[in-house]
This record gives C-alpha cells, structure tokens and sequence, in this order.
C-alpha cells in the first residue's frame, strides 16, 4: 500500500494549484482518502474526505474552510484523486498529506487514517 501526493509549490494569492494522490496497492473505491495539512506550529487538520466510491467527484465532504474554493476529482482509471485548489489564501500554506481510511468507512478521523502519503508543501504568499 502506498500514497504519493505531489503538486505542491510556491503560489500567489488568488492562485491555483492541483495536488496529485496518487494510490497503489489497493482501489479508491473501497476506502475513503483523506487530505490533511499541517500548518508551522499548528495541529494537523482535515481539509476533505472522499468516500469510496466510482463517481467522479468522489462523494466528497470538505471543511468549511475550503468550501467553494477546493474540489476533488477522482481519475479511477489512474487509481488517483486531485485536489484542485482555487483562490488560495496565505491561511492555506501548510504541508498537505493524503491517507487512508478504513476499509468501507465513510469518514476520515485523524486517529483512524493507516496509511499516510509523504507531505507536499503548498506556500501561498505575495
């Protein structure tokens, strides 16, 4: 089982970046996968959780933070989930990790993620 997230990079505000997670060892569909950040200094956060699922967009749920501004689009042909990031925010700048879920599970508590990704910097700044 592996998860590699990649995409991150330096951007402006009001920019876009597209993180990649991409999973092997075992199918998006059976397993929620969450992304998480982890800001300088501050507790590791949840930013969404998808659902196992075929469709497209995932079944998706994201924190209000990001609502409207971050999607997620899953690529089943490839095994791999994007995080289209939009209108990004000094706030967002973090590291950003993948991880996996429970086996059926449909939420994606911290303590219950197995499997992590390494981390992809993501740094909004002017």
């Amino acid at each position: 089982v592996q998860l590699q997230a990649s995409g991150g990079g330096l951007v402006q505000p009001g920019g876009s970046l597209r993180l990649s997670c991409a999973a092997s060892g075992f199918s998006l569909d059976y397993y929620p996968i969450g992304w998480f950040r982890q800001a300088p200094g501050k507790e590791r956060e949840g930013v969404s959780c998808t659902n196992p699922s075929r469709s497209s967009d995932g079944s998706t749920i994201y924190i209000d933070s990001v609502k409207g501004r971050f999607t997620i689009v899953k690529d089943n042909a490839k095994n791999t989930l994007y995080l289209q990031m939009n209108s990004l925010k000094p706030e967002d700048t973090a590291v950003y990790y993948c991880a996996r879920g429970r086996l059926g599970a449909t939420l994606c508590p911290l303590n219950e993620m197995g499997y992590w990704g390494e981390g992809t910097q993501v740094t909004v700044s002017s």
